[in-house]
């Protein structure tokens, strides 16, 4: 699956649009996580438990949006986006989407 966050795909010619692809999971903290970053809070420094949960919480979106975009029969992402949202105290929804495409090699 080729995937951009530009328009095009360079070396490929856009041959059909599809449609929005998405994925995204929804991701809790939890209390060994919070108290970790408590303590790193007072002393400073990247809170290392936080970036591992939104790197595996980014590439699980990430996954789910190629695997709708395949089964739309695109074998390309354009426009690829990220948001997140509050779902609930200590919740967070991940969402990856793009536009699902048929490449062709130019």
């Amino acid at each position: 699956m080729q995937m951009s966050t530009t328009s095009e795909i360079q070396g490929f010619e856009t041959i059909e649009t599809i449609g929005i692809a998405r994925g995204s999971t929804v991701r809790a903290r939890n209390i060994g996580r919070d108290f970790m970053a408590g303590l790193k809070n007072i002393v400073g420094g990247e809170i290392t438990e936080y970036t591992r949960l939104l790197s595996d919480s980014r590439e699980e979106a990430i996954n789910r949006m190629i695997n709708d975009a395949k089964e739309m029969g695109a074998n390309g992402v354009v426009n690829v986006r990220f948001q997140t949202a509050t779902v609930m105290q200590g919740c967070s929804e991940i969402l990856a989407y793009g536009t699902a495409v048929q490449l062709k090699e130019a």
